[in-house]
């Protein structure tokens, strides 16, 4: 097995004001943990920029020439979207670490990694940065993987806010399944259960809104009712997981009540489902998460569940998230 972990300096050059809570304070946090209580067996790698061919194929030309153009300036793009001189360049850097790691499990190079980038991605729709977010990592890395070859990837998102941006990317195609768990209704008011996708893509979106103070046991249901029955199906190629830390019990902008433990089982479930379907490929690449104990303790859980560590999540999962469960399976196709 081998396990890589891309992160560059330049991520840290990404400020998006004062007290905004997407800070470089994250990765910096992430880091010192990584590096005072190493992970035996990873590799550490660096990113390169994505190339212009791999932006355009998830962003419209006008949008990636608005954020390249923008370069060593500041710049708000919505109320919670803001670039400094140095964003640019994190954010190219951000979805080609996202590329080439991927690309690199694909190839068999590697078997899984976890792309440590900053800014976040999820959010970011075809003609417009949100929520954060600049360019679609996941979707510029889900672009990548079927360009060299794949011809099913499956995206899961964890992240405690809906991939809106990802979602509307893939809606229409069946050669990504996206599958996402996410508090509703909550930021950005996207992702219902009946949200399934729509044309030659309908079935291939599979939304489980969830209402706040979900547990590890909640989401294990989740994984195991719903997730891991629809990705065993579909058999992908390849998995990726948008993997925010915001469902963290301890975060201040989620409403969730989920453990490092909790993080850790649902990549053990991704890393399980790979090793079936895929010859363990399987790629994280950072979203959200906001407090930096809790963030770091739970990236650092992630990846020595990548580099072999087991964790499996607890019993007990409540009613609600029964509900909104059968919710999902009600409105799938």
């Amino acid at each position: 097995m081998t396990t890589r972990i891309v992160s560059d300096p330049a991520y840290l050059q990404h400020i998006a004001g004062p007290m905004h809570p997407e800070s470089p304070g994250r990765l910096r946090a992430i880091q010192g943990l990584l590096s005072s209580t190493p992970v035996q067996g990873v590799q550490h790698g660096v990113a390169r920029p994505a190339t212009r061919t791999e932006l355009t194929r998830v962003h419209d030309d006008a949008h990636v020439a608005q954020v390249l153009a923008l370069s060593g300036q500041h710049a708000q793009l919505d109320s919670d979207t803001a670039m400094s001189p140095g964003s640019a360049d994190a954010a190219l850097l951000a979805a080609g670490a996202a590329a080439e790691l991927t690309l690199q499990v694909v190839s068999g190079e590697l078997t899984n990694g976890f792309a440590l980038v900053r800014p976040p991605g999820h959010h970011a729709e075809r003609d417009r940065a949100m929520g954060f977010c600049l360019f679609n990592n996941v979707a510029v890395a889900a672009e990548a993987a079927l360009a060299a070859g794949a011809q099913r990837v499956l995206v899961l998102d964890w992240d405690v806010h809906h991939g809106n941006g990802t979602q509307h990317t893939f809606a229409a195609r069946r050669d990504v399944l996206f599958c996402s768990s996410h508090q509703y209704p909550f930021y950005p008011g996207t992702g219902a259960a009946n949200e399934i996708g729509h044309g030659a893509g309908e079935g291939y979106t599979v939304n489980v809104p969830l209402p706040g103070g979900m547990n590890d046991a909640d989401y294990g249901a989740v994984f195991h009712d719903v997730f891991l029955p629809r990705a065993l199906a579909y058999r992908p190629d390849v998995v990726l997981v948008s993997a925010g830390f915001d469902a963290h019990r301890a975060d201040p902008l989620g409403g969730m009540d989920v453990t490092e433990r909790g993080f850790a089982a649902m990549a053990s479930a991704m890393k399980s489902l790979a090793e079936e379907v895929c010859g363990g490929k399987l790629v994280l690449l950072l979203e959200g998460g906001y407090d930096l104990d809790g963030l770091s303790q739970s990236v650092h859980a992630c990846v020595e569940v990548l580099a072999g560590r087991r964790e499996s999540f607890p019993d007990g999962a409540s009613a609600r998230v029964r509900e909104a469960i059968a919710e999902t399976l009600r409105c799938a196709r």
